[in-house]
């Protein structure tokens, strides 16, 4: 019976040996899997370049694509899901004169016009990341106008005034993300 014993202590002794040293590699691969980050390389540059928050440029990835590029049923395409005509206009406006609508497709590419576009917006609305959100969502034309009738009405424009439930859930889960992405991976 004791030997018995002995041998059930160590046997349970090296489960959870082997479960307290496998932790940190099981948390990873949990948030590998609920948080998915990869182009940190390119996100960090961009944050650098356009003056970002490389959790914001990481939050806006997770909510339009969770890091898997693809097209969207309104056209919208890669990483950052830039729709071709928002695109164009942010060739025009920064230059970028070789610029087609395949190179969306390339993730550096997409990753530095989606920064490009949320530098643009930040600078639209002041700084404001709820609105800047909401406009590359919902777009710039419809917050300019829910902008305009808050001011109008002579109330605060906050997250819960916006009129679209699909952009007011996207400001939010990018504001989580982003949160996240910076507890997470000190981004």
């Amino acid at each position: 019976m004791g030997r018995r014993r002995t041998r059930a202590v160590a046997v349970l002794v090296v489960l959870v040996t082997a479960a307290v040293l496998a932790l940190p590699t099981i948390k990873r691969i949990v948030r590998d899997i609920t948080l998915p980050l990869d182009y940190t390389s390119v996100i960090r540059e961009q944050a650098r370049e356009k003056h970002l928050d490389p959790a914001l440029i990481a939050a806006v990835i997770y909510a339009e694509t969770k890091f898997d590029a693809r097209t969207s049923p309104t056209g919208a395409l890669g990483l950052m899901q830039i729709e071709p005509a928002t695109a164009e206009f942010l060739a025009h406006r920064s230059g970028g004169t070789g610029f087609q609508i395949a190179d969306l497709a390339e993730p550096q590419v997409n990753i530095s016009y989606g920064a490009y576009y949320l530098r643009y917006l930040l600078d639209h609305y002041g700084g404001n990341e709820t609105l800047a959100l909401a406009a590359y969502n919902g777009g710039q034309t419809n917050v300019d106008d829910w902008l305009a009738r808050a001011h109008a009405a002579g109330v605060r424009f906050t997250v819960a005034s916006i009129p679209f439930p699909q952009t007011r859930a996207y400001v939010q889960r990018v504001e989580h993300a982003q949160r996240s992405y910076a507890k997470q991976y000190g981004l």
